[in-house]
């Protein structure tokens, strides 16, 4: 059964633009440095919940995703693909086990499309799937003195690891408190009502968070190399291709597209990868790399970020295997692959 599908996905809940983040890119590696040396704070607007209950719910997701949620183990998450018969990539998702039901979060921009895949796959299972943007908001809080911000904050943090959730009171009203993915280092993410939202955000810049905004969400996630569906994860993409394998489980039983993953993984390898470009001049979305007068991969992002040696134009993109080590050039301008991540920019 499914009940409120479409709600998360219209003008009205879109993300709010908020004026006081700056948006240029001087600032936004300004603030970018501040989520690797001090403590950022941002409000999760581009992020929704999906609840799923019901009998079946762990056995009915376990068979639509591409990591074990059969196994998942109270008061953990995971991340996941959602595929189609081909393998084909149709969207991703956290999934956490909250006991007696499971929270589902996603992209908003994602939730409508989600939701009429689990409508289409909902059968006679004994499944109830509800979107919830109305009911939580998320904070995201990063950075080396993040444990110190929260606690000044009043949240005091239990020793968690990465996507490990625990319930918290604060100032007398209930949170989720998640522990973020490893590759965000030191991070958190913050689960409350959305009327006790500003109030928490007040407090963790009282505390000595900076306000960060998502264009340096974004520098970070580049620098990390983690691709972002969407942009750098397309419905044309397989699972492998992405580098993802913390999204892939082998032995966990049959799900949707799971014949394609496992005939790849029988093979050995695809044809090519997620990758890591330095570029010595700007490209645009879709431009494509080559090597010796052939296409052998395309950017799929792109960003700027200032170094004490200047600006430097970073890129993510897909690459031919046979490709590696050779000269490459997009636009007829050098560029260079790069492996990810880009560590040289997560350094404190």
């Amino acid at each position: 059964m499914l009940t409120d599908l479409h709600s998360g996905a219209s003008e009205s809940n879109a993300p709010e633009v908020r004026p006081d983040l700056p948006t240029d890119e001087s600032h936004a590696s300004a603030e970018f440095r501040t989520l690797i040396t001090e403590c950022g704070v941002y409000p999760l607007d581009n992020r929704t919940k999906i609840l799923l209950t019901g009998e079946d719910r762990a056995r009915w997701l376990n068979g639509m995703v591409t990591n074990n949620v059969r196994d998942l183990a109270p008061g953990h998450g995971l991340y996941a693909f959602l595929l189609n018969a081909q393998g084909k990539i149709q969207g991703d998702l956290y999934a956490f086990n909250r006991g007696d039901h499971i929270d589902l979060d996603v992209e908003r921009s994602q939730a409508a499309k989600l939701l009429d895949i689990f409508e289409h796959y909902i059968v006679m299972d004994d499944v109830n799937v509800d979107e919830a943007s109305d009911r939580f908001a998320a904070i995201g809080v990063q950075g080396p003195k993040t444990r110190q911000i929260l606690h000044t904050a009043g949240v005091v943090i239990p020793e968690l690891v990465a996507l490990q959730w625990t319930t918290l009171t604060w100032r007398g009203s209930e949170i989720t408190l998640v522990r973020a993915e490893a590759w965000k280092g030191e991070a958190y993410e913050v689960w409350l009502r959305p009327e006790n939202s500003m109030a928490l955000l007040q407090e963790l810049t009282q505390a000595g968070a900076a306000s960060v905004g998502p264009n340096a969400q974004r520098l970070y996630r580049m620098a990390a190399g983690i691709p972002l569906y969407g942009e750098d994860i397309r419905e044309r993409d397989l699972p492998q291709e992405t580098g993802q394998e913390r999204a892939l489980h082998f032995a966990k039983g049959c799900y949707v597209g799971q014949e394609i993953v496992e005939r790849i993984r029988s093979r050995g390898q695809v044809h090519r990868v997620f990758s890591g470009f330095d570029l010595t001049a700007p490209c645009a979305v879709g431009d494509k790399v080559a090597a010796e007068g052939k296409d052998v991969g395309e950017i799929t992002s792109t960003a700027t970020i200032a170094g004490p040696n200047g600006d430097r134009i970073i890129a993510l993109g897909y690459l031919r295997r046979e490709a590696f080590g050779k000269p490459l050039t997009a636009n007829g301008v050098p560029v260079q692959r790069h492996a990810l991540p880009f560590q040289e920019f997560l350094q404190p």
